[in-house]
């Protein structure tokens, strides 16, 4: 199965009843604007609540820590998933924010059945997906068997011992200013992680917004990894979250996934570490 599926696709798939439809639109009134209008049968997951487990101290962890296995499991048990569900996920963003946040997140428990809406909702709109704001209701199931997160990982301390190494890779998925230390917007501290490449999150769509295919996407990332080992290849955001695009963009090119620094810049900005500012 595909990492992702565009809108007709989804159009053709949803008339066999088999997928369970998650909105994983992130914002201030994210759930208001849902509860207003959605893609018909979608149900509305939480990126702060319920795909993060947010702590009053941004420094051990950063802004959007993973939540604990069992706190995912009654999470996926609440919107009616299955370890054999098909679930597709959107978000308003292309898949950048919490639509990618959520898929690695099953991914990473073993679920195979999910994608991405390459496009996000305004591309299903745009298709003729039908919207709605009725209550949707999932299905009640038992609750879902997690054992481990089982995709790479790297904390603070490991991000230590990475840049020390002869060779590694730690992509900065950011905007371009935010890299070079031009704007914070959102964290204390402008700039980057020593040794940091950026390559912009943006860069993994077309003009349409709409993912690249496979192949120019493997062309692209190649050239980043080349010999690098894949143990010494990272990828981090702000918080986590926008990680997760590159690291989707990497699936769809049949890449080794790297390892995800969760606590990425805000919790790296956070704890007296090497900040490069580019002049």
């Amino acid at each position: 199965m595909s990492p992702i599926i565009t809108p007709n696709q989804l159009l053709v798939a949803v008339q066999s009843n088999a997928i369970v439809l998650v909105d994983a639109t992130n914002s201030p009134t994210a759930y208001q604007n849902y509860q207003q209008s959605h893609l018909q049968g979608a149900l509305f997951v939480d990126v702060n609540t319920q795909l993060a487990d947010i702590k009053e101290d941004v420094s051990i962890g950063g802004r959007h820590p993973l939540p604990t296995v069992e706190q995912f499991s009654k999470t996926l048990t609440d919107l009616g998933i299955t370890p054999e569900t098909w679930v597709v996920v959107y978000d308003d963003k292309n898949g950048a924010n919490a639509a990618a946040r959520f898929w690695w997140m099953l991914r990473s428990i073993g679920h195979q059945k999910v994608q991405v809406l390459s496009g996000g909702i305004q591309a299903a709109i745009q298709a003729g997906f039908p919207t709605s704001s009725a209550v949707e209701v999932p299905t009640l199931v038992e609750s879902y068997p997690v054992q481990d997160w089982q995709w790479p990982t790297i904390d603070l301390q490991g991000m230590d011992e990475m840049i020390l190494k002869d060779r590694f890779v730690i992509i900065d998925v950011r905007e371009s200013q935010r890299y070079r230390g031009e704007t914070e917007p959102i964290d204390l501290v402008a700039g980057h992680i020593p040794g940091a490449t950026n390559i912009p999150f943006m860069t993994n769509l077309d003009e349409n917004g709409f993912f690249l295919s496979p192949e120019e996407l493997k062309a692209k990332y190649q050239k980043v990894f080349e010999n690098i080992p894949e143990e010494n290849r990272v990828v981090h955001c702000g918080s986590g979250v926008t990680a997760c695009h590159t690291l989707l963009a990497l699936a769809i090119a049949d890449l080794p996934i790297p390892q995800l620094y969760v606590g990425s810049w805000s919790e790296w900005s956070r704890n007296n570490r090497e900040i490069v500012v580019e002049q």
